[in-house]
């Protein structure tokens, strides 16, 4: 309802200055809270869904002729998917006026933690047996595994904040500028992917996934230079 009257107001203050109000469908411009969580049902049992996938696949012995490297590959990679989608709702909101899709953001960043603890957690605990030692020679001397263990460190604080509480506890600026590191967290998604690709020089699918980031990116630095120059 607030929402509702909010854009009426932005109308009427378009039109009494003269200019033209933009129309948008009120269905999207303005959803109801049932719908938006109707929504995040429906994209939660999405973002899960290859999760399942992986467990059926694995109850039903569809892992081929190296299992670990299958799931390795499937969690990393929806780890960066879900990196992507996270940093895709703001430039969405912006372009579209639909304030509500801010809602799905922490989901989504969820999502790309749970998937990127998993990928870490079959490194540590299947790749490298829990052996410390091996995993600090790993870190020390694999540039890939280097970005990808410091990418998976920085989202860690973003997950142990993510609740309300903690929000009110930091203050709105102070978890807000943490919260950025989310920007260094899917640059050094990216360096991992592609180190781990240069191996065997197959950068197709990984430079589809650089180039959704870098644009992703590169439309906050635009907004942010806008906005210095008006200021």
């Amino acid at each position: 309802m607030a929402s509702t009257t909010n854009a009426a107001t932005a109308a009427t203050a378009a039109t009494a200055a003269g200019g033209v109000a933009r129309k948008q469908p009120a269905g999207l411009a303005a959803l109801s809270p049932q719908r938006v969580r109707a929504i995040k049902i429906a994209l939660w049992l999405l973002a899960l869904l290859p999760f399942v996938r992986l467990l059926y696949l694995g109850a039903t012995g569809q892992y081929g002729a190296n299992p670990l490297e299958f799931v390795t590959r499937s969690t990393g990679t929806w780890t960066l998917v879900m990196l992507c989608l996270t940093l895709a709702i703001t430039p969405l909101r912006r372009l579209t006026g639909w304030n509500w899709l801010i809602r799905l953001r922490r989901m989504l960043g969820l999502f790309a933690f749970f998937y990127g603890l998993q990928h870490f957690l079959l490194w540590i605990g299947v790749d490298r047996g829990f052996d410390l030692a091996y995993m600090i020679k790993d870190v020390y001397k694999r540039p890939f595994i280097t970005v990808g263990f410091t990418a998976f460190v920085l989202m860690v604080p973003l997950a142990l904040t993510s609740t309300n509480g903690m929000v009110r506890r930091l203050g709105g600026k102070r978890w807000q500028a943490l919260h950025k590191l989310v920007y260094a967290t899917a640059v050094l998604a990216i360096l991992h992917y592609w180190w781990h690709k240069a191996g065997k020089n197959d950068f197709g699918e990984v430079s589809i996934y650089a180039a959704v980031v870098f644009v992703l990116l590169g439309m906050r630095v635009w907004w942010w230079a806008r906005k210095g120059r008006a200021a």
